[in-house]
């Protein structure tokens, strides 16, 4: 009998594998140098997010006295222990990797990254002066002693801490200095001028925290520093919510982010190497921390930061990644001379369209299509969800437009997107303050579908046009996320977001839907059935094959299906970004199912799920991973494409990245992945989406 360990990969490990992926993905020698910066920083942030999320949880459950295992039989101890090991070994890779090859490259590129002590006297008078005049400003020592406590150290924050010799008082006091790095750019640029360069496009960088470091005793007139060292703590984030206790959610949200911000427990403390053993021991003794939970680093604490090296203006050193092209069918409408409203919604009429971002732009399809409705007076009412909207958005713009030209415009915001509470409770107040009807969803879930709908009124009767898609109503975003979208006019996936829109503002206890795939109402049940019938059809010889594309699979009863399925001689292809807890290519377990990890330029972000049917093909793009929180904890949409064009376009593109033998890694049947290694690299999924 298999072990849950021999069925299972750990949902916490997995995405570790995922994250060394993107780390390792930036050492690669076929990325220019930027890029490679942009990776690392990429790799830091998701490792904060991730100890402030994942690793605060299970920490949680093991103070708390929780047992409870994970799906491979771990229980939280035992993962936070496999956790901080794996982490320490990505961590030195990253440094390693940093200190030598990636710093060298970056000085043989003209980027070079200077030490106070490596400056000449011109350099360093000029750094001293920045330092009194933009930085010395900024700085509040803080002492401990009996009278002064230790001081809070925030989530995040990069720190000084100093033992400094009071020669009047014949004692050593600790202290502590934050350093700004919000209000100051962490890399200070020196001027060319300063420097004796052969090349006119270099560019020269100290980082703030090394000239802080050696200006120290200026900030303690007739003291002297003894020694001094820079931590980081990293904090549990997670947002606490008793949503079911709350009057008021807005209210409830913002008074749980104040929470926030005074920061949770302390998950993990970044020191320097070199740490003084006395600065190390009063860190630990005043933060309560854990040996296991003590990460000394050879490099710069806080490698997210690097990715303020990527807006150095050398397009030599980064690839161009401001791509796409309007649609084909939409091509006409960003014609200046356009001033036909009725021309985006003529289209729709005609024919589907399926929108492929960010190859197809977002400016010129959901952008538009939005815009057209705020100002079309045709149009009687906009509804639309937002999960994650950028900070200066066009989208929000033409709702507030469309309320101001007299249209019901209905929001739906989610306060709960995690690390983005913040900006949306701001969005909801603006959008309420323009006469918008905003709601914010279903008490106990997220709200993570991505939806809208405009009703229009055409010779005496009412017409809806609508959007899904798989990712965010975000402008930003959309310039570096793969997704998907179906703009359509289909009478019966109208009336299905229809009733969605009023379950969501409270309004409606649908449970069925037409064709819409909805959770957690329905959509679990329909996969199912959806791979049971393809266990049918292959038991009963004939065709069956599921290809999936997502950014996560976790749900166990979703893999024990898939299992069955490839036992029964299903030919099963996965495309999964980042965690994947099933095993592929297991003996008498797997054999035919293959998962790949596309890693690239682009974030792929899009879901496909496709079930051949014995060629009478189901597809569905949507907002929804295969994970139990997707399926059970959150309001997801799914839609079919039952166009037949559309249905071949998706095909050709899961066809697309199967093929991929450039940014793809190959997932082995112990789990772990190697990329996929040829001599030379036909198949480049994103760049030759970009070049078709």
């Amino acid at each position: 009998m298999k072990s849950q360990a021999d069925v299972f990969i750990n949902r916490e490990l997995s995405w570790i594998e995922f994250n060394k992926r993107v780390l390792l993905t930036g050492m690669e020698k076929e990325y220019k140098i930027l890029d490679k910066v942009k990776f690392f920083s990429i790799f830091s942030n998701n490792l904060d997010e991730f100890f402030m999320v994942r690793v605060a949880s299970l920490k949680a459950q093991v103070e708390a006295g929780i047992s409870k295992k994970s799906i491979d039989g771990l229980s939280p101890k035992e993962q936070l222990t496999k956790i901080n090991k794996e982490v320490k070994k990505l961590t030195n890779l990253q440094e390693n990797y940093l200190n030598n090859e990636l710093n060298n490259e970056l000085r043989q590129q003209g980027v070079i990254l200077k030490k106070y002590k490596e400056l000449n006297e011109n350099q360093r008078n000029w750094c001293d002066n920045f330092f009194t005049s933009s930085i010395f400003p900024l700085l509040t020592p803080l002492v401990v002693d009996p009278a002064h406590p230790f001081p809070f150290i925030s989530n995040l924050s990069l720190n000084l801490a100093a033992l400094i010799k009071d020669r009047e008082a014949s004692k050593n006091q600790f202290v502590r200095i934050k350093i700004p790095t919000k209000n100051i750019n962490r890399f200070i640029q020196i001027p060319n001028e300063l420097i004796d360069s052969n090349y006119e496009s270099s560019h020269f960088f100290i980082s703030v925290e090394d000239l802080i470091g050696n200006n120290i005793n200026t900030l303690f007139n007739g003291m002297e520093c003894i020694n001094y060292s820079f931590f980081r703590v990293t904090r549990d984030a997670d947002l606490e919510l008793k949503e079911l206790e709350a009057d008021d959610l807005l209210l409830a949200v913002e008074q749980s982010l104040q929470k926030r911000r005074l920061g949770g427990d302390v998950v993990r403390l970044e020191v320097e190497s070199d740490i003084p053993k006395n600065i190390l021991k009063l860190l630990i003794e005043s933060i309560s921390i854990q040996e296991e939970y003590i990460y000394f680093c050879e490099s710069l604490l806080g490698l997210d930061d690097l990715n303020q090296l990527t807006r150095i203006n050398r397009d030599d050193l980064k690839e161009n990644l401001l791509i796409g092209k309007t649609h084909p069918q939409l091509k006409n409408l960003d014609s200046p001379s356009n001033k036909n409203f009725d021309s985006i919604f003529k289209i729709l009429r005609k024919k589907n369209i399926l929108l492929h971002h960010p190859y197809d732009l977002f400016k010129t399809s959901v952008e538009e299509f939005i815009n057209r409705a705020a100002d079309d007076p045709l149009v009687m009412a906009i509804k639309i969800t937002l999960y994650r909207v950028s900070k200066d958005s066009p989208i929000i713009a033409a709702l507030m437009r469309a309320a101001e030209n007299g249209k019901e415009v209905m929001t739906l915001v989610e306060l709960k997107a995690r690390f983005d509470e913040d900006n949306n409770i701001q969005w909801a107040k603006q959008l309420e303050q323009a006469g918008i009807h905003v709601v914010y969803g279903i008490i106990g879930f997220k709200t993570h579908t991505k939806i809208a709908l405009i009703v229009r009124k055409e010779k005496g009767r009412l017409r809806n046009y609508f959007h899904i898609g798989t990712g965010n109503y975000n402008s930003n975003t959309s310039r570096f996320y793969t997704d998907l979208g179906l703009l359509s006019t289909d009478p019966d996936i109208a009336s299905d977001l229809l009733e969605l829109f009023n379950y969501l503002s409270g309004f409606s206890k649908q449970k069925r839907y037409q064709k819409l795939l909805v959770s957690p109402s329905s959509m679990r049940e329909k996969f199912i059935t959806l791979v049971k019938r393809e266990i049918k059809n292959a038991e009963e010889g004939k065709k069956a094959e599921i290809i999936a594309k997502m950014n996560s699979l976790v749900d166990p009863e979703i893999i024990k299906l898939l299992y069955l399925a490839s036992d029964a001689g299903v030919k099963i292809s996965l495309i999964i970004r980042g965690i994947c807890c099933l095993y592929p290519q297991r003996k008498n377990l797997s054999e035919n199912i293959k998962v790949i990890s596309i890693i690239g330029h682009f974030l792929e972000h899009s879901r496909i799920f496709w079930f051949c049917n014995n060629n009478d093909n189901d597809v569905f793009i949507g907002s929804a991973d295969w994970m139990r929180r997707n399926l059970n904890r959150r309001i997801e949409a799914v839609t079919p494409i039952e166009d037949c064009a559309l249905k071949s376009q998706l095909y050709e593109l899961l066809q697309t990245y199967i093929k991929d033998d450039y940014f793809s890694w190959i997932m082995k049947e112990d789990g772990s992945y190697e990329k996929y290694s040829s001599d030379s690299a036909f198949n480049r999924s994103q760049i030759d989406l970009i070049e078709n």
